[in-house]
């Protein structure tokens, strides 16, 4: 029986991608179909045809699915005499999330750069085939894995092809897909032909053929569920639209016919989710089952160095075949056999699948060894003891609680929609009033993750106000969501602005003292939106500084740390605001917390870009976009947008913002728009079409509230240089007003320099000059490079105008090497055509070199000359060592040279 009749588009793509693969260049391919339409055929053609590959299979199966990790070990097992190539933080990594050695909950990140670098090693002996069925139902952290190496294979002889149901959204999402459908008509009659005995008639086919849509399972199974009668006479399957039966019913009467120690065996091999062939064996023996039960199940299993199915669906139709106490039977076996003090959550988790009704025994070792899940599989892992833990809980109380562990678990995973599942479990109750706060507390922290625009604020400030007479500490957290979720909705908020949130947490009873980092913080923002800046900005320095010191921060700390980098450059302290968007990156990265990271990043490459280091800031933004990929989250993409107008490219700033602004605008996330505004204003000015520059500077900093010091400094900036320049004076001075207030609040080179430059485009004479160079003084002092070009530029530009020529070249000299050296093209231009004017020619700089380097390769070259070795810059960009080799073998061709010092 030839199962792949008809498949001819399927068998072509397959083989491109082995020939692919053998030349060289990694292939990832997505087979995507309805159960029983014949992925697992096409799997296992594709195995037949890799002859010099090593080949390596695993499945997913739903009893694995809670399992961290289980399904990669399948993978990687045989491979794992080669750990030792990898770096040790990787090394180590993929041994905890094994259970090869304890440690720390593994970062996701270095779990799939080890396998990464795993699969570079085994590769460069022979080519590699990885094959992966049923990829929906592997543990959330393998397919995460899986399909985190798949995105970033570069030049490696690797073949990766899964299969996956076809309206699955899973972690395989965004691969290149092929969709597998049914037979053609002719082909599925001809398939079914091959298998009825005796005549046909033709209608009954046709029929079958129409209900089945060509599904080979359904097909099969169908010529087993048809009478004789049916087949001949036309009766047909009266009153189905659909499949007529499940799969696997005649597994189902095979199991019936062997030995009851066989099906016993069978079962208990289905019911260990891990394949552990000693544990099945020690199981079995505890039900009386010798060696001999294997034979009559020779087909269906293999027991040797793992326990091996022969197709994903037995093992699940070997459950449904058993009765529930039969399962629970399996599983008590399976639990006592497991030693206690090597795996207790392995042992709990089976336990739990023996309890018969609600057990609290049970549910304290499952909630117990949440903990252990967490430090091998995450927050994500210990949801699911945690989930479980409550099912078997009868107090409804402790029941709640445990849900809402659960909940936050999955919401610190980067899983809100699990989460709020989890909630809606939780919400129906009882809930004493606390419990009821925290689940409305947990619904509109995960309304903000999920939108951030202007529905959250309210939700969470109704929460804040129920949790402040019962738990205060939480209440003044859930204050601190509301004022971030305010700030991000700015003049779009929708039933609570950002001073109806600061009044509210303004009147809060006191934290208990000593107060946290986060409790200053939480004071000086509310006195800061009610009472004026002045008021708050003390309160906020001593938050600053609790956050400054050098002991990392607890949880709480990590998760505000964003927040106190905000305030730092609220407050234009320049070299905190550097220090801490560098510590939040560095913390989100070895917490391995994607639901953090892009966040951090976005921050971090917004200091890079002020600073003046735009490659760096490049090379960031492709580590962000991996970390978005990673998670399958949309992200908008702020520091794209401010990238993008520092470097003068108007073309890709359209883009950006035509492809993501009104869905800032939908979600009401009014912070976006100021932002877009901002940067508009940027690169006009820098372009020196300077009306172009002013009406998206106006609505940004009306928009605007004069509190987020920071934006306001900046878009206020724009403003006064874009209307100075267009003659509206008036508009110029009124922003001029607005600005000194904030600077002489701060009081620091920051702010006052950016306030001297503007006082001295709206002055003449000797106080021109004199701001001018105190602007150059107070900002050179400054980790500020850009806004300091900016100020030799203006400066240079009004000395043309007065006619001092040679001190006007001398300033627009400094000011085209600096904009120059930072690529920032725009403003390059403009000072190069300013310095035409007054007499000199700028000099050419030689770009054709850097021209013609890819983005990636420009992060090769500066991530090399920071020292750094290829397995690191792998690790920095989420590529194989093998793929940085074959990037610098293009770039000394590219640049001529023959070593990477010479880089």
């Amino acid at each position: 029986m030839d199962v792949l009749r008809g498949r001819r588009r399927e068998r072509e793509a397959l083989d491109r991608l082995l020939a692919a693969a053998r030349a060289g260049k990694s292939q990832v391919l997505v087979l995507r179909g309805d159960p029983g339409v014949g992925k697992s055929a096409l799997l296992d053609y594709v195995a037949g045809r890799a002859p010099g590959f090593r080949v390596a299979r695993t499945a997913g199966v739903p009893a694995e699915t809670e399992l961290e990790f289980s399904g990669l070990h399948q993978l990687c097992a045989p491979m794992l005499d080669r750990l030792e190539c990898l770096p040790d933080p990787q090394r180590d990594a993929l041994c905890t999330a094994f259970g090869l050695q304890k440690g720390e909950a593994p970062s996701r990140f270095l779990v799939g750069l080890a396998v990464l670098g795993l699969v570079s090693a085994v590769a460069e002996e022979q080519p590699l085939l990885w094959v992966v069925d049923d990829a929906q139902w592997l543990d959330k952290a393998s397919a995460q894995t899986l399909t985190f190496v798949a995105r970033r294979l570069g030049t490696e002889p690797v073949g990766l092809v899964f299969a996956s149901r076809k309206h699955e959204k899973d972690e395989a999402t965004g691969l290149p897909e092929l969709v597998v459908t049914g037979l053609a008509h002719d082909d599925a009659r001809a398939l079914l032909g091959q298998v009825l005995l005796g005549p046909v008639d033709e209608r009954v086919v046709d029929r079958i053929v129409a209900e089945t849509r060509g599904n080979p399972r359904a097909l099969l199974e169908l010529r087993e569920e048809l009478t004789p009668a049916e087949m001949t006479g036309g009766f047909g399957l009266p009153g189905r639209t659909t499949v007529p039966r499940q799969a696997g019913e005649s597994l189902q009467r095979h199991l019936e016919s062997l030995p009851g120690d066989t099906r016993r065996l069978l079962l208990i091999a289905a019911a260990e989710p891990l394949g552990d062939p000693v544990l099945v064996w020690r199981a079995a023996h505890r039900h009386g089952i010798g060696i001999g039960a294997a034979a009559p199940a020779a087909g269906l299993v293999e027991i040797g160095a793992q326990v091996r199915f022969r197709n994903p669906t037995m093992r699940s139709t070997i459950l449904r075949a058993a009765s529930v106490e039969e399962q629970r039977s399996a599983h008590r076996a399976l639990a006592e056999a497991i030693d206690p003090e090597a795996d207790p959550h392995h042992r709990a988790w089976h336990r739990a699948q023996a309890a018969q009704g609600f057990d609290e025994s049970i549910a304290a070792d499952l909630e117990r060894s949440a903990e252990r899940a967490q430090e091998r599989g995450g927050p994500s892992a210990a949801a699911v003891f945690l989930e479980q833990a409550a099912h078997l809980t009868v107090d409804p109380a402790r029941r709640a609680e445990r849900v809402l562990a659960a909940a936050h678990a999955m919401h610190e995973a980067g899983s809100p929609d699990a989460a709020m599942e989890l909630l809606s479990t939780a919400a129906a109750g009882p809930l004493d009033p606390l419990q009821h706060a925290r689940v409305d507390q947990l619904c509109a922290e995960l309304a903000f993750a999920m939108n951030r625009g202007s529905d959250a604020a309210p939700l969470l400030l109704k929460a804040a106000k129920q949790l402040e007479p019962l738990d205060l500490r939480l209440a003044r957290e859930t204050y601190l969501d509301a004022l971030a979720a305010a700030m991000h909705a700015g003049h779009l908020a929708c039933g609570a602005d950002v001073r109806e949130v600061a009044e509210a947490a303004r009147a809060v009873p006191a934290a208990p003292q000593p107060p946290r980092a986060t409790d200053l913080l939480l004071d000086g923002l509310a006195a800061r939106f009610t009472d004026g800046y002045t008021v708050g900005t003390p309160l906020l320095r001593q938050a600053l500084s609790a956050f400054l010191s050098p002991t990392p921060p607890d949880e709480d700390g990590f998760r505000w740390l964003w927040h106190a980098h905000r305030t730092a450059g609220d407050l234009g302290d320049d070299a905190a605001w550097d220090l801490l968007a560098t510590r939040h990156v560095r913390f989100a990265r070895d917490a391995g917390a994607l639901g953090r990271l892009p966040t951090a990043l976005n921050e971090r490459i917004n200091a890079h870009v002020l600073m003046g280091d735009l490659t760096a800031a490049e090379s960031l933004l492709e580590e962000l976009r991996a970390a978005t990929a990673a998670t399958g989250e949309p992200s908008w993409p702020h520091s794209a947008v401010m990238l993008a107008a520092w470097r003068g490219c108007e073309d890709h700033l359209v883009k950006l913002i035509a492809g993501s602004g009104s869905e800032v605008r939908r979600r009401g996330e009014g912070i976006g728009l100021t932002i877009v505004g901002w940067a508009q204003a940027v690169l006009y000015n820098g372009l020196g079409r300077y009306e172009d520059a002013l009406a998206p500077a106006t609505q940004a900093c009306d928009a605007l509230p004069q509190e987020m010091s920071m934006l306001a400094r900046a878009t206020l900036t724009e403003l006064i240089e874009a209307a100075t320049h267009s003659g509206e004076t008036e508009l110029a001075s009124t922003a001029f007003e607005r600005l000194s207030l904030l600077a002489r609040a701060n009081d620091t080179d920051w702010a006052l320099g950016l306030e001297a430059r503007s006082r001295a485009v709206l002055s003449d004479g000797q106080a021109a000059e004199d701001a001018y160079r105190e602007a150059i003084d107070r900002l050179g002092r400054t980790r500020l490079r850009g806004e300091l070009a900016r100020a030799h530029l203006l400066y240079g530009e009004w000395l043309r105008r007065e006619r001092r020529r040679l001190d006007a070249r001398e300033q627009l000299r400094t000011a085209h090497e600096m904009f120059s050296a930072m690529r920032m093209e725009a403003f390059s231009q403009r000072a190069a055509g300013e310095l035409q004017a007054s007499g000199e020619t700028a000099r050419r700089r030689c770009t054709e070199t850097t021209k013609e380097l890819t983005a990636r390769e420009a992060q090769i070259v500066r991530l090399v000359r920071e020292g750094l070795t290829n397995p690191e810059i792998g690790v920095r960009l989420f590529i194989s060592p093998r793929t940085v080799e074959w990037h610098l073998s293009r770039l000394f061709s590219k640049l001529d040279i023959t070593s990477r010092n010479q880089i």
